[in-house]
């Protein structure tokens, strides 16, 4: 076991956590500043977001995550955890600035508040992995690590941010010396993680198997650990139940915080807690036999009572699924994306991958592997869904800190072909230098501003392509047939139909349709139909 490092001075990883995501802010602010100051947020999931968090102050019980403007009642896969952070700020700062400046300044300063953690979270892993000369290299390439910093830009509300928060807050857990007091945490941070969303989960499960691993190994403090990570996990999962699971708890989804994923979770923490029971006088091949044991039982029990987990899209209408989701930029793979973009998208986890490996093989202690493995992890989750190179991009920055401290022996020229193959903003320009031009038969817009004055219009149910959704419940009294939410297959399918043949009196008479918006292929402010009633 690698002996434990003298905890070092917090003092200088948060200034440099706390200069880098300030100036970079206050660049990403004053570039976006009209965006922002019409609260235009970047994505839909910002958007749809902030209407949540509105909907919850204005009134709406805190299970009740249905957004009733959408679809007649579309129950959201969210959980209210991601709302406490620009909820609490837009609370706080509306008795003194009003309500429409407070929600500038929440979707502005909630991303940037959690990008100054996760800087100082990698400095702090940069640490306990290589010593602190690694810190300050390590600070940097994570501030400029795309596509991860794309979650902190200001307006970034999103979830996203956060989940990046607490998995690196169980990578440092995971890398210090084994002790039941990391182990709980660990299990705690899954476990949020989780109430937010399921992306993370195949990481968690990663972090579960190194504290597995060494339990089977007999890591001097393996027990301990693993029993903290079953007692955090458990104390994680049971607040869900209490406080955040949503008024629907019993429908069959496996999306998010539902019934099925909890019960496929919790296997999961009773496992981890069974194992923790075996006596220390357990040989080493008894705990592998037992592990093994053990994880062929949770994946048993998970596959026969939560079947639905095995795919959470699986109740996407397949003609919804070949047309909206697989275009959808995060959730493409590798097989679908245009390879310009997994380029951007991918190129600093390779890059990274490469570097751990190097690490490892010349740095056999083991924090490197740990990172190596979920380096990999990460990547592998990137291939299916790109939104997985947020933490391999993240995860990437301690190898590659490492690789330009060894850089700095070998010369000027070696050093600057290191930082840029390591600065992770320039996978995204390359990419795009490589694009030709295009030229003509440019596809029709998927979103496009409202037309002028129709927030004042009379409040009616609005069809109209799928991404003005959000924007529409945002600016607007208005109802909605459709958003970009994989729950909606029917309002999803008649928005589509709308779009390639136009409204069809059916579709009119079903959701009580009185607009409809198009947005023209020439650009420009969407194109409004008002309906005879």
């Amino acid at each position: 076991m690698v002996p434990a490092r003298p905890a070092p001075n917090l003092a200088p990883d948060l200034a440099r956590a706390l200069v880098l995501a300030l100036a970079l802010g206050l660049a990403w602010a004053l570039r976006d500043w009209a965006a922002l100051r019409s609260l235009s947020l970047p994505d839909t999931d910002d958007t749809m977001r902030l209407v949540q968090v509105r909907d919850w102050l204005a009134g709406q019980d805190w299970r009740d995550l249905t957004q009733h403007r959408l679809a007649g009642g579309l129950p959201m896969h969210w959980t209210r955890l991601a709302d406490l952070g620009p909820a609490a700020l837009i609370a706080a700062l509306t008795p003194l600035a009003g309500r429409h400046e407070a929600e500038v300044a929440a979707v502005t300063a909630w991303p940037l508040m959690l990008f100054a953690v996760v800087l100082l979270l990698v400095q702090r892993i940069a640490r306990q992995a290589g010593g602190p000369p690694l810190a300050g290299a390590a600070a940097v390439l994570a501030a400029i690590a795309y596509p991860a910093t794309t979650v902190f830009a200001p307006g970034r509300i999103d979830h996203h941010g956060l989940q990046m928060v607490l998995l690196l807050g169980g990578v440092l857990a995971l890398l210090g010396p084994p002790t039941l007091a990391r182990g709980i945490w660990q299990g705690a941070a899954a476990a949020a993680a989780f109430v937010i969303g399921l992306e993370t989960a195949p990481l968690a499960l990663a972090l579960g198997g190194v504290a597995l691993w060494g339990w089977s190994c007999g890591e001097e403090g393996g027990r301990a650990r693993l029993a903290g990570l079953a007692l955090g996990g458990a104390a994680g999962l049971i607040v869900a139940r209490a406080l955040f699971a949503p008024a629907l708890w019993d429908q069959p989804w496996c999306d998010g915080l539902t019934r099925d994923a909890w019960t496929a979770a919790t296997a999961g923490v009773v496992g981890a807690a069974a194992l923790a029971i075996v006596p220390e006088a357990a040989r080493r091949p008894a705990r592998t036999g037992l592990a093994i044991a053990m994880l062929a039982s949770v994946a048993a029990f998970a596959a026969s009572t939560t079947p639905r987990c095995l795919s959470p899209y699986g109740g996407v209408d397949p003609a919804l699924a070949a047309r909206w989701l697989t275009h959808v930029g995060e959730a493409q793979s590798i097989a679908t994306a245009p390879w310009t973009t997994s380029f951007g998208y991918l190129g600093l986890a390779v890059i990274g991958l490469l570097a751990g490996a190097w690490r490892v093989a010349a740095d056999r202690r083991r924090p490197w592997g740990m990172l190596l493995l979920l380096q990999a992890t990460a990547l592998v989750l990137a291939c299916v869904q790109l939104r997985g190179a947020y933490a391999a991009a993240l995860l990437a920055t301690p190898a590659l800190a490492t690789a330009i401290n060894a850089a700095r022996r070998r010369g000027a020229i070696r050093l600057a072909l290191v930082w840029s193959a390591s600065a992770g903003m320039l996978y995204p320009i390359a990419a795009q230098a490589m694009t030709p031009m295009a030229h003509g038969g440019a596809d029709t817009p998927t979103t496009c501003p409202l037309p002028s004055g129709f927030a004042h219009m009379p409040p009616g149910v609005v069809l109209a392509p799928i991404d003005m959704g959000p924007t529409i419940l945002l600016d607007t009294p208005h109802a909605i047939v459709a958003a970009p939410y994989h729950r909606n297959n029917t309002g999803n399918l008649a928005a589509l139909r709308s779009e390639r043949d136009g409204p069809d009196s059916a579709t009119v008479r079903t959701w009580n349709v009185r607009y409809v918006l198009t947005c023209p292929a020439t650009g420009g402010a969407a194109q409004l139909q008002v309906l005879a009633r």
